[in-house]
């Protein structure tokens, strides 16, 4: 697959179908892109598990934060990986070890390993590098243009306002 540019089907496609999420490299500083993007997919109603063994046992936003994949007492739909691109593989080894399988692995902003995508790939993992899952949901829900961004899509459907927190037409539960 050719991952400098996703289309948007594959990117809502992802985020329509996950639910639980484990965090690779969640941060408890509030001031940390990772701490936003699990308090953002939080908010939107997903399940998500940080990851960071330096945090293991305490809590982040209330999440349990585990040490590593593996100890995660749920099944995860999606790794999303906020470490460099060269710790990238042994993460992605990781994954490749749970039973069942995620059915993705996302790279964040800047994080980028072929190797490591077409292994997951090869076992039939969907993969997204250099990405972001907060900002893509953001661009396809429409909430970026709230703030005057050009998201590039154009759309007269009303929004759809779901019980229990805002989400505007990505999940569909």
């Amino acid at each position: 697959m050719n991952h400098d540019s996703y289309d948007n089907s594959y990117i809502s496609g992802i985020l329509n179908s996950v639910k639980t999420i484990a965090i690779v490299g969640a941060s408890a500083n509030d001031v940390r892109p990772s701490f936003f993007v699990l308090k953002y997919l939080l908010a939107k109603g997903f399940d998500v598990y940080p990851v960071n063994p330096g945090q293991a046992g305490k809590q982040i936003l209330g999440r349990v934060v585990y040490a590593r994949l593996a100890d995660i007492p749920m099944k995860i739909d999606m790794v999303d990986i906020f470490r460099a691109s060269s710790a990238v593989p042994p993460i992605v080894d990781e994954a490749m070890a749970l039973d069942p399988l995620p059915k993705v692995i996302w790279m964040q902003l800047t994080v980028r390993n072929d190797e490591a995508a077409a292994k997951a790939e090869a076992a039939g993992v969907k993969v997204v590098m250099n990405r972001c899952p907060k900002i893509e949901y953001a661009r396809l829900a429409g909430e970026i243009g709230w703030n005057g961004v050009n998201s590039g899509v154009l759309s007269s459907k009303k929004p759809i306002m779901r019980s229990g927190f805002q989400s505007f037409g990505v999940r569909q539960r």
